[in-house]
């Protein structure tokens, strides 16, 4: 595969397939951890849970616009790339440490972190190639493959560990791998020199200081307006306040790439105006892409027949079915054995599913259901048997000690009251205890669940519905291994559709970079019509679909991405000034932020729109940006010519 291409093609290519390893284990579980209540993750609204992960995907590829900077004028691209990554892994492992300031400081430290790292790494790959190159796309598209292999391990590791250690080693693994990642910088440092530069900086440039003044701090300004008028002018919006704040944020960074075209020299200024519907294009594009971790991450769990064969069942990812899952299933869908399931109070059943009870409640229950014995792996509670069946501690919960859980009722984004469950950060857990269940000559582990979700789970049965033995669970695929879709068609289809292009152009019918991204959206915009109509399959939702209809879109959207992601990466180092290669590539990656919050915002409100119409709205406005670039594909061929790229 490196073959005829520059030396440091490959250490690249492995370092950034580590790190990407690390990064989509967070964009895989992320949405299902704050989304959690059966498992003990963080059981939050869907509106907020999809705001957390849009905001977290928005400044992790925002942060590259300061990263690229710093990298251009003072660090150079090696010393940028190892501070990343240095970085995210602290950050993976605070995400790996129970609490909610760990929570908030791991992302933190990963979106700094990814600043430094992403795009100087990618800038290292463009500086192998000199100008004018005809290698530098095939380069960037193997690089491309790196980043995928690296993802589609992600996928099914995290799926793995997630099901046998649980979510906090999860995220642990992930920093693992990425010190594997930083270990090969160090070791190749010194021949990597050929991909850095030192830092650059002329007397015209614009200074760090001035875009201090100029973009960050009117940034935050006016971020902070938009935060402030959403939440009082419009509480308990779909739109909210981190949304808006987000957005408007954006504006200034916006005025300052348009404005660096604008007011450039006669030689620099046709290539920056023209990254700018690059930058429309890209941002539009992981609009969708990155639907991954919101929106279809939500209809891989909820929408999709994850019992029925598909080709990730040959991976081992499977998890049990929670009885959530069988709120949509049809009655030919196996149900747990009804003495599985125990009905309690609304908020001990939450306390249960999201791992977090006090010694009271626990007490409650037992007290409540005399049929069933306490049983505890791990510590003392009175009353209780020690056990240490996997079987058993598999349906286990931790256990605190009394006044450091606060149970209380909100309204979810359909406006229905839930249950929210806060535990005091840096509580002990005192020890981690399941109810059993004597069924015949088995004893059976069982579940707190509450009576509307024990009626949901067998609402839509029959006298024909196969009933699951006791303790038995229905096995499913995990969610977030269909992400692994995207990774696997990438690793599959890059060689392709490269070999493809090359076939054209010795046929003198060379498919230009510009009409590739062209091509990109189109096929964009045709996976979310693939969508819309696994959407109608759904009756509104009632019903479960086939897994291959997300797969199918999946396949479709990476084609798109081929088409334009390494494009548009390569376009960038074609088209940016030497001094401006991390920066401009900063610009790139705050294109794909935008979008990133609008995935997160199609997220939040996807439960709130009919299935077939939400998938519609986006092919529309992917369609528009499309037509947009149709109508400036002729500026874009003459400029890319004149810089021969």
């Amino acid at each position: 595969m490196f073959k005829n291409h520059p030396w440091g093609l490959a250490p690249l290519f492995f370092i950034e397939m580590w790190e990407r390893l690390s990064f989509y284990v967070i964009g895989g579980i992320l949405l299902l951890y704050a989304l959690d209540t059966e498992r003990g993750g963080l059981g939050l609204q869907a509106v907020q849970a999809n705001d957390i992960v849009g905001t977290y995907l928005a400044f992790v590829y925002a942060t590259p616009f300061l990263g690229g900077l710093v990298a251009d004028r003072m660090l150079g691209f090696r010393r940028s790339v190892l501070i990343g990554g240095l970085c995210m892994a602290c950050g993976l492992f605070s995400l790996g440490t129970p609490g909610e300031t760990f929570f908030v400081l791991g992302l933190v430290l990963v979106c700094i972190g990814n600043g430094f790292f992403k795009p100087n790494i990618s800038a290292m790959v463009g500086n192998l190639y000199e100008k004018g190159d005809a290698r530098r796309d095939a380069g960037f598209s193997i690089f491309y493959v790196g980043i995928n292999i690296g993802s589609f391990v992600a996928f099914v590791a995290s799926a793995w560990v997630r099901e046998h250690w649980g979510w906090f080693w999860t995220f642990r693994m992930a920093g693992c791998g990425l010190l594997i990642g930083v270990a090969l910088l160090l070791v190749f440092w010194q021949r990597l020199g050929v991909a850095d530069r030192p830092p650059q900086k002329r007397p015209d440039d614009v200074s760090i200081g001035r875009i201090v003044g100029s973009i960050l701090l009117p940034a935050l300004v006016v971020g902070y307006l938009g935060y402030w008028l959403a939440s009082s002018q419009f509480p308990g919006s779909p739109v909210t306040p981190q949304m808006c704040g987000f957005l408007a944020g954006m504006l200034p960074v916006i005025v300052f790439f348009v404005r660096l075209g604008t007011t450039a020299t006669a030689e620099e200024k046709p290539g920056l105006l023209a990254l700018l519907p690059i930058y429309v294009a890209g941002g539009t594009f992981f609009m969708v892409l990155h639907l991954n971790t919101t929106a279809l991450t939500s209809w891989a769990e909820v929408d999709t027949r994850r019992h029925d064969g598909n080709v990730f069942d040959l991976l081992g990812t499977k998890q049990d079915a929670m009885p959530s899952y069988f709120r949509n299933a049809g009655a030919d869908v196996p149900r747990p054995h009804r003495d599985t399931l125990v009905v309690v109070d609304p908020k001990v059943a939450r306390m249960f599913g999201t791992s977090r009870l006090d010694a009271a409640s626990v007490a409650a229950v037992a007290k409540a259901h005399a049929e069933l014995e306490l049983v505890v792996s791990e510590g003392t509670l009175a009353g209780a048997r020690q056990a240490t069946e996997p079987a058993i501690d598999r349906r286990a919960a931790n256990v605190y000690p009394d006044g450091s859980i606060t149970v209380k009722e909100v309204r979810d984004s359909h406006g229905s009251p839930t249950v929210a469950v806060d535990l005091v950060q840096g509580t002990p857990r005192v020890a981690r205890a399941a109810f059993v269940r004597k069924v015949g000559d088995r004893q059976v582990p069982v579940l707190l669940v509450d009576q509307g979700v024990f009626d949901d789970v067998y609402r839509r049965t029959d006298a024909n519905t196969p009933s699951l033995p006791p303790g038995d669970f229905l096995r499913v695929t995990s969610p977030e291994v269909f992400q692994a879709a995207n990774a696997l068609c990438v690793i599959l289809l890059t060689s392709p559709i490269v070999l493809f292009w090359a076939w054209m152009r010795r046929r003198g019918n060379e498919i230009g970079t510009a009409h590739k991204i062209f091509y990109g959206l189109l096929l964009t915009m045709l996976s979310m019509l693939v969508m819309a109509f696994a959407g109608w399959l759904t009756e509104h939702g009632m019903l479960k679909v086939s897994a291959w209809w997300l797969i199918g879109a999946y396949a479709v959207v990476t084609m798109g991405e081929l088409c334009l992601s390494p494009m548009g990466l390569s376009l960038v180092t074609k088209l940016s000034p030497k001094r401006y290669v991390g920066l401009m590539m900063g610009g790139w990656f705050c294109a794909t932020a935008f979008g990133n919050k609008l995935s997160g915002f199609f997220g939040g409100v996807r439960s709130l729109m009919e299935p077939m119409a939400f998938f519609l709205v986006l092919a529309a406005v992917v369609a528009g940006v499309a037509i947009a670039i149709r109508f400036v594909l002729p500026w874009l061929d003459r400029v890319l010519k004149q810089y021969k790229a």
